[in-house]
Formats: C-alpha cells, sequence, structure tokens
C-alpha cells in the first residue's frame, strides 16, 4: 500500500487524539506540563507541515479556496488555546477547564477536516500528488519537532 498525504496526516491526529486524552487524564502537575509540552509540539509541527503540504496546494484551486480558509482560521483558534494554556498555572483548575478547551477545538477540528476537508481536496490531487505530499510533509513534520525539540 503507497503511502499518501491522508495517512501521514491521519497517523499524527491519532497522537493528537491521545496527547489530548492523556492531557485530561493527568493528575499531577509534572505529568500535566510534560504532556502539554508534547502536545504543543506536535500542534505547531503538524500545522506548519499541513498548511505548507496541503492547504497551500489546496487554496490553489477554486473549489479548495473556502475549505483551506475554514481550516486554516481552525488552525489558529487551536494556537490561541495553546497560548492562553501555557500562561495558566498547571496546578489550577483553570488550567484544567482551558485544556478541555484546546481538547474540544482539536477533536472538532480534526473530525471535520477527516470528513470534510480530505473528500474535498482529494478531488483535487492526483494519486501522485498524494504520495509525493505525504513524504514532503512527514519531512518537514519530522524537521519541524526537532526545531521546536532543540528550541
Amino acid at each position: 500500500m503507497t503511502d499518501n498525504i491522508y495517512r501521514a496526516l491521519r497517523e499524527s491526529h491519532e497522537a493528537q487524539r491521545s496527547l489530548c486524552r492523556r492531557l485530561l487524564r493527568a493528575k499531577d502537575p509534572e505529568t500535566r506540563q510534560a504532556l502539554f509540552d508534547e502536545l504543543r509540539m506536535e500542534l505547531a509541527a503538524h500545522a506548519a507541515a499541513e498548511e505548507r503540504f496541503l492547504y497551500a496546494p489546496i487554496l490553489m484551486d477554486d473549489m479548495g479556496l473556502e475549505p483551506s480558509r475554514h481550516a486554516l482560521a481552525e488552525h489558529h483558534r487551536i494556537d490561541e488555546c495553546v497560548e492562553a494554556l501555557a500562561r495558566l498555572d498547571v496546578k489550577g483548575e483553570a488550567w484544567l477547564t482551558q485544556a478541555r478547551k484546546l481538547s474540544e477545538e482539536v477533536h472538532h477540528h480534526l473530525r471535520e477536516e477527516e470528513k470534510k476537508f480530505f473528500q474535498v481536496s482529494g478531488k483535487i490531487l492526483s494519486a501522485t500528488d498524494k504520495a509525493r505530499l505525504a513524504a514532503r510533509y512527514r519531512r518537514d513534520h519530522a524537521r519541524m519537532i526537532r526545531t521546536l525539540a532543540a528550541g
């Protein structure tokens, strides 16, 4: 089975879902902070690579313009949730409330993307494009994780 951009993205989506679940279950502050740091890196690396290697090509097609804009706006909302969570005390109730909001935003975005955006973009991209974009996405995602971890 050949790789494609959707398979690559779903792998990251599953990692995000798992990290959100684990984050909301975590009780001690050290575990919460470690999971949040991991989730923050995964979200940032995924969004950057996805925007470069899926959204950008889809934006070039009239059929993909509105779905891409909507997905980009959702990435922005997720970024805002991450920033808000980073400013809160990991031990407080406000932190857990914001973590729930982040998880809801992430889950909503992933569901919508997999159910709607993948279908629209799948009509725009050729099989060759899907395979080529998967390789580029995976390389950039890995590079972003290294960069964020070092930083």
